[in-house]
């Protein structure tokens, strides 16, 4: 009787280490959960930036189209004004 339960606990400790995680497998896991992240955020980091710069170009663009825009229009009035002084100044 005595026997069999040795065998039994021997067995039994056996399963238990075959189980459980040993220190060595742990630090594996987390070292590589720890390489995964530090390639990851980087990259994550650098194409929010990516966007937010290309955000602001692209706001800055669509001003600067504007801006073109009023340029040219002012240019046209004073054109006009130009024009307008040169005829009344003939006139008179």
């Amino acid at each position: 009787m005595n026997g069999k339960n040795d065998l039994l606990h021997e067995i039994d400790s056996e399963n238990r280490k075959e189980r459980g995680l040993d220190f060595k497998l742990l630090v594996m896991v987390y070292l590589s959960i720890l390489i995964g992240l530090l390639v990851i955020l980087p990259k994550i980091y650098i194409k929010n930036q990516i966007y937010y710069v290309s955000r602001d170009i692209s706001k800055i663009a669509s001003e600067y189209s504007v801006l073109k825009e009023e340029n040219r229009f002012l240019k046209q009035k004073v054109e006009y004004i130009k024009f307008k002084n040169q005829v009344l100044d003939t006139v008179f």
